[in-house]
């Protein structure tokens, strides 16, 4: 058959998808958000992911209204899985999605979810939703499918066509349909899994491990530090064996990473077993925010600056290198921390949007003119905008005998001055 598709999300997921899949199928693009939809109507894409001219040629219709979405055979939903203050899975948008698809979904429909979830979600939760609003028997006359997402922001290499697509689904001939869908679009290929729960475990797991093996770059960060020895050098030297897993420290954010391991340790936490490994990994990995703050006021000091009253730049507040993506961004955590301690904070930001920065953490990225007699700098993110600025305007930055924070080590290789104080994490 051919399908009718709807992509509910149009963000930093759902978005890359639905454009690939208009090139094979009728495709609608959903999104609550009235403001997005007008600017992608219009060829603009905030969040980067889809090249502008691509999008102005693309044949997606993009929508806020749930009429456009009565005809559809095949919902794909990418809507976002946040925690809340206490790390708890929040599940609201899921609820909501449901609910909504609940209203124009038809018998014979398949609903794939690709929001990271614990296992379980899909068919335990997101279903009964589905067959409460529309009426319509569940795994009978509305099919599941679950593929976990793998987009990872700003990457332009392992995009959406190129990542092997895990596909699952309630029974086989669902399956069919749905690695029928993803199979038009992804050249790696797509991997069946056993089960919806299969898929939804390997999902969480991918960021799992990653979050473990960063907080283990974490916290060897820190001994390293205490022994006086630099981390970069340490992994150098490790890295030549065939089997030392190239990881690196820093901070931990995203909508990903930061977040995925919370899903799984709740759901483990229900069914009575405590993770003792993943909670670990996760305490060390919200705590950096902090422990760079804290490391910035020590080499303040022995610098032979004054804490309270000092001027401190951050550079960088989105979560990673090169993406607007504010989600989850730990680097709010090392302003509030030096905020604490007296010193006055500026930072700056080349594709943060000041708006939402403002709205999400009370934050208002500045001019980099206003960046001048600092004690010290803090590189927080390494966007290539950094790079290209040079170490020398940013050493230009401070005052005489003052301190160059450099978390991901952006700068290591630099000659530094016996005028700056240089640390990296």
């Amino acid at each position: 058959m051919s399908e009718k598709i709807c992509v509910i999300g149009l963000g930093y997921v759902g978005l890359p998808l639905a454009v690939e899949l208009a090139k094979h199928y009728d495709t609608v693009g959903f999104d609550i958000n009235a403001a997005r939809v007008s600017e992608l109507k219009s060829g603009l894409d905030r969040t980067l992911e889809v090249d502008n001219e691509e999008l102005k040629t693309t044949r997606l219709k993009v929508s806020d209204q749930t009429e456009d979405l009565k005809d559809r055979t095949f919902f794909i939903v990418t809507v976002p899985t946040p925690i809340d203050e206490n790390n708890n899975p929040d599940l609201t948008p899921l609820r909501k999605a449901s609910e909504m698809l609940g209203q124009v979904v038809s018998d014979g429909a398949v609903v794939v979810y690709e929001s990271t979830v614990y296992p379980g979600v899909t068919e335990e939760y997101c279903g009964p939703i589905l067959a409460r609003v529309s009426g319509l028997e569940l795994f009978k006359q509305i099919k599941l499918g679950y593929s976990p997402e793998r987009i990872n922001p700003g990457d332009k290499v392992h995009t959406i066509t190129k990542v092997t697509k895990v596909v699952s689904a309630q029974d086989a001939e669902t399956l069919d349909r749905v690695a029928s869908v993803y199979e038009s679009v992804v050249t790696a290929g797509v991997f069946r899994a056993a089960s919806i729960k299969v898929a939804e475990a390997a999902k969480v797991i991918e960021n799992t491990q990653r979050d473990l093996n960063i907080a283990l770059m974490n916290e060897l960060a820190m001994i390293f530090d205490r022994l006086g020895i630099r981390t970069l050098d340490v992994l150098e030297a490790a890295g030549t064996k065939w089997n030392f897993l190239k990881f690196s420290p820093g901070l931990v954010g995203g909508h990903c990473i930061g977040v995925d391991p919370y899903y799984l340790t709740q759901k483990a936490e229900q069914l009575g077993y405590h993770p003792e490994v993943i909670l670990s990994g996760r305490r060390v990995n919200d705590n950096m925010g902090s422990y760079v703050a804290q490391k910035v006021v020590k080499l303040l000091i022995k610098a032979g600056r004054s804490v309270k009253g000092a001027r401190v730049g951050v550079l960088g507040l989105t979560f990673k290198e090169n993406v607007p993506d504010l989600r989850n961004s730990k680097v709010p955590d090392i302003v509030r921390e030096l905020e604490e301690f007296g010193i006055e904070v500026l930072i700056h930001d080349p594709f943060a949007d000041a708006q939402e920065a403002h709205h999400e953490y009370g934050l208002t990225p500045v001019d980099l003119e206003q960046f001048n007699s600092l004690d010290a700098v803090v590189v927080a993110v390494c966007h290539s905008f950094y790079k290209e600025l040079g170490y020398e305007k940013v050493t230009a930055m401070l005052k005489p005998q003052s301190v160059i924070a450099d978390i991901k080590s952006l700068f290591i290789k630099e000659t530094h001055s016996a005028e700056v104080l240089y640390w990296s994490l």
